[in-house]
Order: C-alpha cells, then sequence, then structure tokens
C-alpha cells in the first residue's frame, strides 16, 4: 500500500507539472519570459563597439598607352619619263679634190711676271744743321794767347767739347783733346765759354747740340 501511494504521488506530480506547463504557455508567461531575456541580448549588442573598418588602398590605375608613330608609306619616286635624244649629224664628206693641211696647236702664252710687292721704303731721315760760330754777325772775340805761354814758345791745337742750346748759347763746355799746355787749354775754354753760335737743326727745327771747335795757338 504505501508503494502505491507514492507512485501516484510521482505520477500525480508529473500530470500536474504538465498542466502547470500548459497553462503558462496559454496564459503568456514563456512568451514573457523570452521578452525579458531578448531585450537584455540586443542591449549588450547596441553596447559592444563597433569593429574599425579598414580601407583597402585604391588599385593603380594602369599607365595610358603610348600612341606608337604611325610608320608613314614612303612613296616610291616614279622615274622620268625618257626624254627624246637628239641624234647628231654626221658631217658631210670632204671633196675628193679639198686640200688638206695640218693644225698645229698654238703655244700657251707665256705667264704674266708678277712683282713681288717689298716691304714699304723706310721714311728719309730728317736733315741735320750743325751748329755754326763762322757767322760774322756773331762777332766772336780771338781766345788769348798767354804772354808767357809766348815766351816759353808754347803752342799747339785745343779741341773744345761744347753743348749749344736752341737759343746759341753755351751752356757747358768741356776739354775734348788737350794741346798739352795748361794755359793753353784753360784760355781757349775761357773764350769758348762767352761765345755765341748759330744753333743746330733737326728737320728745319733749331735743338740743343753737342758741337766739338778747334782752337789752335800759332806763334808768328
Amino acid at each position: 500500500m504505501p508503494r502505491l501511494s507514492r507512485n501516484y504521488v510521482i505520477a500525480g506530480s508529473v500530470v500536474l507539472f504538465h498542466a502547470a506547463a500548459l497553462w503558462a504557455l496559454q496564459s503568456g508567461l514563456v512568451r514573457r519570459t523570452v521578452e525579458l531575456v531578448v531585450p537584455v541580448e540586443m542591449l549588450s549588442e547596441l553596447i559592444s563597439p563597433p569593429a574599425p573598418q579598414v580601407q583597402s588602398p585604391p588599385a593603380p590605375q594602369p599607365p595610358a598607352p603610348v600612341k606608337q608613330p604611325t610608320p608613314q608609306k614612303l612613296q616610291r619616286a616614279t622615274a622620268p619619263a625618257p626624254q627624246p635624244v637628239a641624234i647628231a649629224e654626221t658631217a658631210p664628206a670632204p671633196a675628193p679634190d679639198a686640200p688638206t693641211g695640218v693644225v698645229s696647236p698654238q703655244p700657251p702664252a707665256p705667264p704674266m711676271a708678277v712683282a713681288a710687292a717689298g716691304p714699304p721704303a723706310p721714311p728719309a731721315p730728317p736733315k741735320i744743321e750743325l751748329p755754326s760760330s763762322s757767322a760774322d754777325y756773331l762777332q766772336n772775340p780771338k781766345p788769348v794767347y798767354p804772354p808767357l805761354s809766348k815766351r816759353l814758345g808754347e803752342q799747339g791745337k785745343v779741341m773744345v767739347r761744347v753743348l749749344i742750346a736752341a737759343d746759341g748759347t753755351v751752356q757747358s763746355a768741356t776739354l775734348a783733346q788737350s794741346s798739352g799746355y795748361t794755359r793753353l787749354d784753360e784760355s781757349a775754354l775761357a773764350a769758348v765759354l762767352k761765345w755765341r753760335f748759330v744753333p743746330g737743326k733737326r728737320g728745319g727745327v733749331a735743338e740743343a747740340m753737342w758741337h766739338q771747335i778747334p782752337v789752335n795757338f800759332v806763334l808768328e
């Protein structure tokens, strides 16, 4: 008896559970449970951060095609049309009685002599006129013959080198050649320094020049 009652209790509990499940399905408990669970899942999906989108690099554009130059057709040059060729007329045969002669070739003309152009002639040097002391209007006095030289018989020729200015005056005088006696040399230099000259000229223009003057001391 106790075992049968236990089986009845288990069977009754199963029947009640199924009955309760059916009633819950009909009353919408299961639907509410699903409605309560579903929003939680939706909220969890909304809160999760979106995954970053990876942008793929743009595909490289293919290079533009290079236009190849179109080969031009070479036009073959047409050969010119053949021109008519003139036929040379043959010279008439000479008469049998015509005289015959031999023509000798003329000798070539002699080449013309071309005068070689030489360098230009140098210009003529300007004319030089030396100074002079022999003009009458100068009135140059003669050198003084030293009295002691006369008593001692001293005589000789003195060459004096003088620098004559453009105005005819003597700028300087030196002894170019001695007579052998000091008194005669000094007397010649002193006399020449007081003289006046006709100045020397170069190309007609007076200029300073060096000139040598002989002075003779001769006993009479």
